[in-house]
């Protein structure tokens, strides 16, 4: 079986999505999401495992993505992140194109920057 196109875009945008909204949804909405997009069920997998219909799955899992699309037009938590991640590239890029001396203490900087902060 073929997947159709941008269905690998899709699952990471909503994935994305999820990261930052998953506390916004509800429990089932969290569940769902995490079956069909972490652990890769299909809906009828999603279905016999909570005793419920293909469509009733399909139809979970299309409003909690309706709501982080939601939760994205009016936060925009993923595009200011997308922002940054391409000012944090465009800099390094400059850095990398000062003289080794002048460079590395910006490049150092930015190392600290870029590493995870543990949440």
């Amino acid at each position: 079986m073929t997947a159709e196109p941008g269905a690998l875009a899709k699952t990471n945008r909503i994935n994305l999505l999820f990261d930052f909204y998953e506390p916004l949804l509800t429990e089932k909405q969290q569940t769902f999401l995490r079956y069909y997009y972490h652990d890769d069920f299909s809906l009828g997998e999603i279905a016999a495992e909570f005793q419920i219909s293909r469509q009733a799955v399909y139809e979970h899992v299309k409003r909690a993505e309706g709501a982080l699309e939601s939760y994205e037009t009016k936060l925009g938590l993923l595009a200011g992140h997308e922002r940054e991640q391409q000012w944090l590239t465009r800099l390094a890029e400059a850095i990398d194109a000062l003289p080794a001396s002048a460079g590395e203490p910006l490049a150092s900087l930015l190392r600290e920057r870029q590493e995870p902060t543990g949440q």
